[in-house]
């Protein structure tokens, strides 16, 4: 397991773990002289990827591959955990986005680095599969309000993906289906609708391909445990046992993932949220849903090193 128990629990901190799309080519290079990239080649060695080669050297074509940009954006978010723990902050709170939550799990200890890794790259490769056989992909709407979600229930194979905000949005569908929503966005109620570059339509009843593959993964999958609050994607609950989050992770994968209202159900108490690396998309969407007095996403390891809070 993730050893932490070198500081006390921060109360008033929550720690935010990206998803796969935050990824891009070089990403691991500003981090690359931390001493904790020692679980990066673990990672490897459990995923059986060179998911050090991804983050140093590959393109961002040849990263954000469903199956690569997982293993790269799990193994840079917890060389930044392992680096937030070194300087003593120790978040009570963990959220994250998606394949963040797989992060977030192993910080919590409720899964062990490899486990974790395993669990990972079998879930990429599963749902890079299931993106192969049926084409389908991401659009982001923006600047609707309740009718305008209402509204995209009526458009044949789409589905809602992310709830990211009040008014931002990304379903996921078949190609005919989000060529129909991106021509009659405006008239759904929606200001903006931007195609995303992923490689699947992701979170929807399209991956149900990759279900079974995926759950003889958890049930083989060994726990820990754990003191941390973990805010699940799924129902924007704290979960802390092995056999609910076998269970959410498991509907994670068709599932929407409520961000809005998982921020949502974050204390009042929690003032200072932290995004590990390759951070920045969950700080912008945490600003735009509640007000907290310190965000921070380093984009260095000094930048990490020299959070004083």
């Amino acid at each position: 397991m993730m050893e932490l128990s070198t500081p006390p629990f921060r109360d008033d901190v929550v720690a935010l773990f990206p998803g796969q799309g935050s990824i891009s080519g070089g990403a691991g290079v500003p981090w690359r002289s931390s001493h904790h990239w020692t679980l990066v080649e673990q990672i490897s060695e459990a995923a059986g990827v060179d998911v050090s080669a991804l983050l140093l050297s590959a393109s961002d074509e040849d990263v954000v591959r469903t199956d690569r940009a997982q293993l790269a954006t799990f193994a840079l978010s917890l060389v930044g955990y392992r680096e937030l723990l070194d300087i003593g902050i120790r978040p009570r709170y963990l959220v994250g986005h998606s394949l963040g939550e797989f992060s977030a799990l192993v910080a919590s200890g409720l899964l062990s680095l490899d486990e974790g890794a395993r669990l990972i790259g079998v879930r990429g490769g599963a749902m890079a599969r299931a993106a192969a056989a049926q084409e389908g992909s991401m659009v982001a709407v923006m600047g609707g309000d309740d009718d305008a979600r209402a509204a995209l229930g009526a458009v044949e194979d789409v589905w809602v993906a992310n709830v990211n905000g009040t008014s931002q949005i990304v379903v996921s569908g078949t190609r005919a289906g989000l060529d129909d929503l991106l021509a009659r966005h405006r008239e759904l109620g929606w200001r903006r609708a931007t195609p995303l570059p992923v490689g699947g339509a992701f979170h929807s009843p399209l991956m149900t391909p990759a279900q079974a593959e995926f759950d003889e993964a958890l049930a083989a999958t060994t726990w820990g445990s754990t003191e941390a609050v973990l805010i699940s994607n799924v129902d924007a609950k704290a979960h802390a046992s092995a056999e609910e989050w076998r269970e959410l992770l498991r509907r994670q994968l068709t599932s929407p993932v409520e961000f809005l209202d998982t921020t949502l159900a974050l204390p009042e108490s929690v003032r200072v949220t932290i995004e590990m690396p390759p951070g920045g998309i969950l700080t912008g969407l945490t600003k735009r849903i509640r007000d907290f007095d310190q965000q921070i996403a380093p984009t260095t390891l000094s930048e990490l090193q020299e959070i004083v809070l």
